[in-house]
């Protein structure tokens, strides 16, 4: 009894299973249903006899009783046994069964209604390719005369073979009555499952009803294709019949102008779509540069590259590490258009022009990269020159011009030098092109003598890298034989692997050549033993400099849509125009980046690993200090140099200007004043003297001789400072910068002018004063004057010396002998001092009688001597009697300081000579006093301020610190940090790189 209710069980929940279950598809055949529900057809039913058939058709489950959950189920009661009577209900089947055929019907129609019109919307979204047939080689519109296609036809199975390899719908159909009589729900009395061996009579004529329309479907299609046939041998005989009508020569006529004229039509779909993505892409870079994505914008790759190159066009490469990083380098004749082509890539006149002059003096690197404005800039420059606008496409072209003109060294025609340009906007190619100064054959005037072999040697030392790309242009429009830069790219890179040829002027050379072959041959490379990658043709406008370059590029479109090269298959359609042109060299230019750019980065780790252990065995102690690193050191230790200036103490300032303003007028004083007033024969003549020749000196002289004494002063205690060694700590790297900072410092450094008036009067003023307050400023001047006359008479009696020569004693003692002439300067001098001796108060100059005598006894004893001589002889001899005489009358004075307040009443000593003396001591200390006031509260200070503007321009000045800081640990260090940034550099492009692939 048990048994029999769990079989209950088991079967309700089969058909609850079944009724409920969406994830069921296909036939469900018994034996895959719980095994209880199939126990109640097992052996304790003596009445169950007959088998239910199983059935094998396939299904595909998406649930299980094991995911399902458990519920509730209402058992319905069961009779037992099982009833061969079979019970219909023709109204409920009939329903069934239009309802089952219905949804097949529906579902047939709707679905080859939404299959009808989603191929037409298909159809619709595909274009036109009737224009497009160019594309496809000829050998596929001829394949019909090689294959027998009519044969492969005839051995594909008919429409009777292909119905019986379908399904048989008979069974699938019956399959499908059956699933359904077992998923009917009966009356409670009824069993759960029923078994049948044979389909309605509904069935039947369904199936037969697909059937007819199968059939039908088939004759449309017999009919389609015999429709079809009829209509390709229509098309065949009107073909033929059209095919001997043309000519063969019209023929190709014709195919010419259709190609050319689709080429023309897919080149203008192509430009349009271009323009279109160049101003959507334009707006894109234009949100991202207002921060509508607030984000920072990264570098482009492009602008990432430009930046290692022109990091590596300033390093000095040793080490056997040369620059091999790819660039586009232009070469060409001179005026054979290579500013042209690279303005037309670049889209905007940015280069100089001139009708036959050379306007490419030195090399202009130019990087191109995308941007939302069409602009330029320089490397150095933070100004961005707008080249929509005329005027900024004007200062531009004369901004190029004038460094142009600036790297020219003096005597020059060309420089190395590289001007770094960047230009940006929306749909240019990126790269980095190098135009080069156009190769000369002859040097004309104005040139300088080495300009044919210095634009060679420029151009080889581009085109040598076996990564650069040449673009080698060449003009149309003359002979090919008067071309002189083939030879030179051919010997660059014999075998073309690297080389594009640019033919230029094509429209001028098709006008002119006779032959429009040899243009084709130019173009395939024939004329010439230079061998490429690839070969193309442009047009750089009619010769008008003010064309813009929508202008040339409408012309040049104009131009090849016309040409007889496109319409005689003698060029390509790829092969002409700057755009293709462009397209070309920035595959290429990328290409070649790509497979050399980490074999660079290699190199240079190799490189910094050398330098870094070369500095440790060399320099284990200090920092790598660049020059730039080195000039900010120096320079803090100048600027601490000049500020110790200001703390040199007064009284210091004082004793050095007392001093070297007195060394330089003392000969001033002696000579023209103190001599010739004691030439006197009484003291008032010799104060008047005094007075007069004093006015005169501080007028005229004495002030300037002040200011440049002080000037003077101020340069040596501030090269004392500079150059004073500081000890252990004492670099001599910085020697020459110092020197080179003083010099220029001081050259700028301009005294007051005002201080020269000022100090005039105050010199006049102390002048006048005569008047010696005490005994001790009366012993300073007579010390003083006693020191300037013992100089004096110092140097005098050196200048006799070296006239007569060596005296007795150095003769013997170090064997010297005197010359002839000095010789008759001792004898003279001898002969005058025997006349001074007899006259002690002789004046300073000898009367003619007296000259005739010393000459006369000078001739008694054999010396022949000339009158100048004598008088030469006896200033000598006299200035050293009167500063003997002089040195003698200073000790009288001593004790005159009573007579001086007295002013020398009742006394024969007259000490006005030691009051010129105190008069001179007391201006210079006066003087001193004042100069010291204007160094310190003023000279200094503008000084400090000289020195700072000097370091501020040397350290613009790249060349002026590579003059002044030099040496092995410099360079070293310059090579270290260069191999470094340019490693970095190159990591981090190649990581761009990387992320963009």
């Amino acid at each position: 009894m048990w048994r029999l209710r769990r079989a209950a069980v088991a079967c309700e929940v089969c058909q609850y299973l079944v009724k409920h279950s969406s994830g069921i598809k296909g036939s469900l055949p018994l034996q895959k249903l719980h095994l209880v529900s199939r126990s109640i057809y097992h052996s304790h039913h003596p009445t169950l006899k007959l088998q239910r058939p199983q059935f094998r058709t396939s299904f595909h489950q998406f649930s299980s009783l094991t995911n399902l959950p458990l519920c509730k189920l209402k058992l319905s009661p069961i009779k037992y046994g099982y009833q061969p009577r079979r019970n219909f209900w023709p109204a409920r089947l009939a329903a069934r069964l239009l309802k089952l055929r219905y949804l097949i019907l529906g579902s047939a129609v709707g679905g080859g209604y939404t299959a009808k019109k989603t191929f037409d919307q298909w159809k619709d979204m595909i274009p036109d390719l009737s224009d497009y047939k160019w594309i496809v080689p000829d050998i596929v519109w001829e394949i019909d005369e090689y294959i027998d296609l009519e044969k492969i036809r005839k051995a594909l199975p008919n429409s009777e073979d292909l119905a019986k390899l379908a399904p048989d719908f008979d069974k699938i159909v019956e399959s499908l009555s059956l699933l359904k009589d077992f998923f009917t729900t009966g009356s409670p009395g009824e069993t759960a499952f029923r078994a049948t061996d044979h389909g309605s009579e509904g069935d039947k004529h369904y199936r037969k009803g697909l059937l007819g329309e199968l059939i039908l479907l088939q004759q449309q299609i017999q009919e389609h294709e015999e429709e079809a046939r009829r209509a390709a041998g229509q098309y065949n005989t009107s073909y033929a019949q059209q095919k001997r009508k043309v000519t063969d020569k019209e023929k190709i006529d014709q195919l010419q102008e259709e190609l050319l004229h689709t080429q023309l039509k897919y080149q203008r779909i192509l430009e349009r779509l271009e323009k279109e993505n160049k101003e959507l892409r334009k707006l894109v870079l234009q949100k991202d540069d207002k921060g509508i994505h607030h984000r920072k914008l990264k570098k482009s790759l492009i602008d990432m590259y430009s930046e290692v190159l022109d990091v590596l066009s300033d390093y000095d490469a040793s080490y056997n590490t040369q620059d091999h990083l790819p660039r586009v380098v232009v070469v060409g004749d001179q005026s054979a258009g290579k500013t042209s082509v690279l303005e037309m890539i670049a889209q905007a006149r940015i280069f100089p022009r001139g009708s036959g002059e050379m306007m490419t003096r030195s090399p202009v690197k130019v990087t191109l990269s995308e941007g939302p404005h069409h602009v330029a800039l320089f490397k150095d420059s933070s100004r961005e020159f707008d080249l929509t606008k005329e005027e900024d496409l004007a200062a531009l072209r004369h901004e190029i011009e004038l460094r142009m003109r600036k790297n020219v060294k003096e005597g020059c025609t060309v420089s190395p030098e590289t001007i770094s340009l960047n230009v940006k906007g929306p749909g240019l190619q990126r790269m980095v092109l190098v135009d080069l100064p156009g190769v000369i054959n002859t040097v004309t005037s104005g040139m300088a003598p080495d300009t044919k072999e210095t634009i060679f040697s420029i151009s080889k030392a581009y085109m040598q890298n076996p990564n650069a790309i040449i673009l080698c242009i060449q003009d149309g429009s003359v002979d090919a034989e008067r071309s002189i830069v083939t030879d030179l790219v051919s010997q660059m890179d014999p075998h073309g692997r690297r080389t594009i040829f640019v033919l230029t002027k094509v429209d001028l050379a098709e006008k002119n050549v006779a032959s429009p072959s040899r243009i084709q041959q130019i173009i395939e490379g024939k004329l010439f033993p230079m061998k490429a990658l690839g070969y193309f043709a442009v047009v750089t406008g009619k010769g008008n400099s003010s064309e813009s370059i929508e202008a040339i590029r409408e012309y040049e479109e104009e131009f090849f849509e016309n040409s007889k090269l496109l319409k005689t298959s003698m060029l390509k359609a790829h092969q002409v125009t700057t755009r293709n042109l462009s397209l070309a060299v920035s595959d290429c230019f990328w290409k070649m980046v790509r497979e050399s750019v980490e074999q660079q980065a290699d190199s240079f780790k190799a490189t910094r690993f050398n330098l870094e252990t070369e500095w440790k065995n060399n320099y284990p102690r200090l920092r790598e200090l660049d020059r730039n690193e080195l000039f900010e050191k120096a320079k803090n230790e100048i600027l601490d140099e000049v500020i110790s200036l200001s703390q040199v103490t007064p009284k210091h300032w004082e004793e050095i200007l007392q001093q070297s303003l007195w060394e330089r007028v003392s000969t001033h004083v002696i000579e023209n004043i103190y001599l010739p007033a004691a030439q006197t024969m009484n003291s008032g003549t010799f104060n008047t003297t005094v007075d007069i020749k004093l006015k005169q000196w501080t007028d005229k002289q004495l002030p300037n001789k002040a200011v440049e004494v002080a000037w003077e002063t101020l340069q040596e205690e501030f090269s004392r400072f500079m150059t004073e060694p500081k000890g252990k700590e004492h670099d001599d790297i910085f020697d020459k910068l110092k020197e080179a900072v003083k010099e220029e410092s001081i050259k700028r450094h301009k005294w007051n002018d005002f201080a020269e008036d000022s100090l005039r009067v105050i010199q006049h003023n102390a002048l006048e004063d005569r008047s010696i307050s005490d005994k001790q400023q009366w012993d300073a001047a007579i010390y003083f004057m006693e020191e300037a006359l013992q100089a004096r008479l110092k140097d005098t009696e050196n200048t006799i010396e070296n006239m007569i020569g060596p005296d007795w004693k150095k003769r013997w003692l170090y064997w010297k002998n005197r010359t002839q002439e000095q010789f008759v300067h001792n004898e003279t001098k001898n002969e005058l001092e025997k006349m001074l001796k007899c006259t002690e108060e002789h004046p300073a100059y000898l009367a003619s009688d007296e000259i005739t005598t010393v000459r006369k006894n000078l001739e008694s004893r054999g010396v022949e001597v000339d009158p100048s001589l004598i008088k030469d002889t006896w200033h000598q001899v006299y200035r050293r009697h009167f500063l003997k005489t002089a040195l003698n009358h200073c000790n009288l004075c001593r004790r005159g300081f009573y007579y001086y307040q007295r002013h020398f009443v009742d006394s024969e000593l007259e000490c006005n000579d030691v009051v010129l003396f105190w008069r001179i001591q007391r201006m210079l200390a006066i003087t001193a006093n004042t100069l010291r006031q204007q160094l310190t509260n003023t000279e200094v200070r503008r000084l400090e301020k000289n020195v700072k503007e000097v370091l501020e321009d040397f350290a613009e000045d790249s060349e002026k610190k590579v003059q002044l800081l030099t040496g092995k640990r410099v360079q070293l260090a310059e090579d270290l940090k260069k191999v470094r940034e340019i490693q970095e550099k190159l990591d981090a492009f190649i990581e761009a790189l990387h992320q963009e692939k």
